[in-house]
């Protein structure tokens, strides 16, 4: 993986993913033994999307394995706009050995990796997160000690979040159903290449209206916010279409009973999710945040010349 980039889960194999988990598993362990593993490296970080837990994973974990970041507001580079997505590139690949770049278009991070000759790392668009993913199954292998054969249900908006678990649970062999609102399900060809894919793995890919047949009997219940970042102004009509596919008591019971709750956060707690869930003993989603340093220092570690 030395010198790709990490842009989505499709561009890399079921191997290559178990590696990475495993990786950021062992660096969990054993974080001392990569304490130089990229000493003097520099990484770039970019943000045109405020962050808590990707800003802090990657800050912190290029500093754990030896480097630095230097990290760039869209205030500062106003990207696109005060400089050309090649310009700023350009420069960068000059000056570190890394660019993560968490951004609203999936586009603009391919052409970042397009003109940069360092590996470009995606640490979010409106289409994908795949930092969030690796970490995500991370965090359900630690608690359930398989992947393969978990049965996962998304409940909420079919967004980048839902997106990369899908990809990734059709790369690890797990079974997604997706309970989403008509018209906020995943993208038909989400769907597709995930069902192609899970025909080599064993998985599969449900997509259905119904939170409780996606629910029922299921290892992992996953949910996220109904409005993400530049969806402010659907704030309130986003509430009303998706109150039925709240993940309450009475949505939980119809799980495994040893069943799982996670979130990528932030939570809007008495929307998506409601207290007593994301407080109770199922719930993993501060697992599923600690992981995102160990993953992303997998990520950098594997990527990064």
């Amino acid at each position: 993986m030395r010198g790709r980039d990490f842009l989505t889960i499709r561009d890399f194999t079921h191997e290559e993913l178990c590696q990475l988990v495993g990786l950021a598993r062992e660096m969990k362990g054993h974080p001392e033994k990569y304490a130089r593993a990229l000493k003097g490296r520099a990484l770039a970080l970019i943000f045109e999307k405020p962050s808590l837990r990707t800003r802090v994973s990657f800050d912190v974990g290029i500093q754990q394995l030896g480097g630095f970041a230097v990290t760039l507001t869209q205030a500062e580079i106003n990207l696109g706009k005060r400089e050309s997505i090649h310009d700023v590139a350009m420069n960068l690949d000059r000056m570190t050995q890394g660019i993560m770049i968490r951004t609203f278009g999936h586009d603009i991070v391919e052409q970042m990796a397009e003109y940069s000759r360092v590996p470009v790392i995606n640490g979010l668009t409106d289409f994908s997160h795949p930092c969030q993913a690796i970490a995500d199954y991370m965090t359900v292998l630690e608690h359930k000690g398989r992947l393969g054969g978990i049965r996962l249900a998304y409940v909420g908006d079919g967004n980048n979040v839902a997106n990369s678990l899908i990809f990734a649970g059709a790369r690890y062999g797990i079974h997604v159903t997706v309970a989403s609102p008509r018209g906020f399900e995943p993208a038909a060809d989400v769907v597709e290449w995930a069902r192609t894919q899970g025909a080599r793995t064993g998985s599969t890919c449900i997509v259905t209206e119904d939170p409780v047949e996606a629910v029922r009997g299921a290892d992992v219940v996953y949910t996220d916010t109904w409005t993400s970042m530049g969806q402010e102004a659907e704030a309130d009509e986003r509430r009303r279409v998706f109150r039925p596919y709240q993940v309450n008591s009475a949505l939980f019971a119809e799980a495994s009973a040893d069943a799982l709750f996670m979130h990528c956060l932030p939570a809007h707690r008495g929307e998506e999710v409601t207290d007593d869930i994301i407080d109770s003993p199922h719930s993993v989603v501060f697992d599923q945040a600690e992981n995102r340093l160990h993953a992303q220092k997998a990520i950098m570690f594997s990527v990064m010349p």
